[in-house]
């Protein structure tokens, strides 16, 4: 029996509603926490209360807009330009300290409602570069939620080992297949469902979504 309650950072993408619907098949009671950090395409979270609504998810939004101040990057800002890390550097839409601020606030959110599990989307395996995304990141900051509220806390990560093929599959084993495809925001130019096809984010999408299809016809 369900019994325990759960917190998820929820983006309204791919990851983060594959996610949701997972939590909804573990967790007794589920809410969302989306962060307002001025981000670039403010339909990211209109996306995100549509969603919630639909699933009748309890929804928080928290303004983190000192983020966009201290961080300016091509999620926040029109004039730098989405693109991959070269060279070693970061992709230039790398938010520092976006993940390690998401997951402390959602801490606190949690303690409050009485939730002792954090679920995130994050992915070491398609993670673009981020360092936020580790599975060393996420343990060593569970860790630390924990002795500073003195709360057992446990991240979640469900997707930290899949690929973008194996998270469509998780998407289609948890029945939200069709809803992940035609109702969430990946893309980086704010186009709902399948996306512009051409930024980075919609063609990590469009392959791994091309690859499980490929795999589920020739089984």
């Amino acid at each position: 029996m369900k019994q325990e309650k759960a917190v998820i950072v929820f983006s309204g993408g791919q990851d983060s509603t594959t996610c949701l619907f997972w939590a909804k098949e573990r967790f007794a009671e589920v809410e969302a926490v989306t962060f307002d950090y001025d981000q670039r395409h403010r339909l990211e979270i209109d996306c995100a209360k549509a969603i919630t609504k639909e699933l009748g998810i309890k929804h928080h939004i928290l303004d983190m807009s000192l983020l966009n101040q201290l961080a300016p990057n091509a999620l926040t800002r029109k004039d730098i330009e989405v693109k991959d890390g070269e060279d070693g550097e970061l992709p230039s839409t790398f938010v520092p300290g976006r993940n390690l601020l998401f997951l402390s606030f959602a801490g606190v959110l949690a303690r409050q409602i009485g939730a002792r599990h954090i679920v995130t989307g994050v992915c070491e395996t398609d993670f673009s570069g981020y360092p936020d995304c580790r599975d060393a990141f996420i343990k060593s900051l569970n860790v630390t939620l924990n002795l500073s509220m003195d709360y057992p806390f446990v991240i979640d990560t469900p997707l930290m080992w899949l690929n973008k093929a194996e998270t469509w599959a998780l998407a289609d084993q948890l029945g939200a297949f069709d809803f992940v495809r035609e109702k969430t925001l990946t893309c980086y130019n704010g186009i709902i469902a399948d996306g512009c096809g051409e930024c980075p984010a919609c063609k990590l999408r469009r392959k791994g979504l091309e690859d499980y299809l490929s795999m589920k016809e020739g089984r």
